[in-house]
């Protein structure tokens, strides 16, 4: 199996351009439909609360900078993100066990906080000029053949370019656009990497108190303070 390192090494390699003219081969255009930032089928009443039968939340996974970036516009941590749930089980002394990313964190209804909704339906993102990168590239994700394979399943590919659910999917983009987002699909594909590298050399098994967050920079716990070590 191939390591990390060697991934990273072709995700820097990455040519922009080929990523491009592969977006611009499926096509995109956002229709600011908000089903990828919300928990998909309807998981609030009318009156906005949840239902017996809620979908999975939305899970959206945002690095540390990306919180920081976050937090400087005047959000609390908590209010930018919370623990992926993968990991973490419900016990009779509350919620227990280790997670390895960071999710942006939902509301009520299990939507992205962030996510905004006008009168007709039409959706925005509240801090969409600090969003962070897997929201930049949704509906793409690059597959580079390792250990370290997008999540979900692909509707459309070309190369090493997959599309995922979107209504938007097959709408002509722009070149200048089917740029923008190949440079922010490869800078992702390169973080998500880099990522996993330094959790992989900064983790340090734990006593199992409580949930645990391992990132890049460490173990935290879910208000993404360090967790003091002895």
């Amino acid at each position: 199996m191939e390591s990390l390192e060697a991934e990273l090494d072709r995700a820097r390699d990455l040519d922009e351009a080929e990523l491009a003219d592969a977006v611009e081969s499926i096509g995109f255009e956002c229709t600011r439909c908000g089903a990828c930032c919300k928990a998909g089928e309807a998981a609030c009443d009318d009156g906005g609360a949840a239902s017996e039968t809620d979908p999975e939340p939305h899970t959206a996974t945002v690095f540390p900078d990306e919180i920081r970036a976050l937090q400087a516009e005047g959000y609390d941590f908590r209010d930018v993100a919370r623990p992926m749930p993968y990991g973490i089980e419900q016990t009779p002394d509350g919620p227990r066990g280790e997670t390895f990313e960071w999710a942006l964190q939902t509301d009520d209804c299990g939507d992205c906080t962030f996510y905004t909704e006008d009168d007709d339906g039409v959706g925005a993102c509240s801090v969409h000029g600090d969003r962070p990168l897997i929201c930049r590239t949704y509906p793409f994700s690059v597959a580079l053949g390792g250990t370290s394979q997008p999540m979900g399943e692909a509707v459309d590919t070309d190369g090493i370019v997959r599309a995922h659910e979107c209504e938007g999917l097959g709408r002509d983009i722009s070149r200048e656009d089917a740029e923008e987002l190949a440079a922010a699909l490869k800078e992702r594909a390169v973080r998500e990497l880099e990522e996993a590298i330094a959790v992989r050399e900064n983790y340090r098994p734990t006593d199992g108190d409580g949930i645990v967050v391992h990132d890049s920079e460490g173990q935290k716990r879910p208000d993404g303070t360090r967790l003091q070590r002895d």
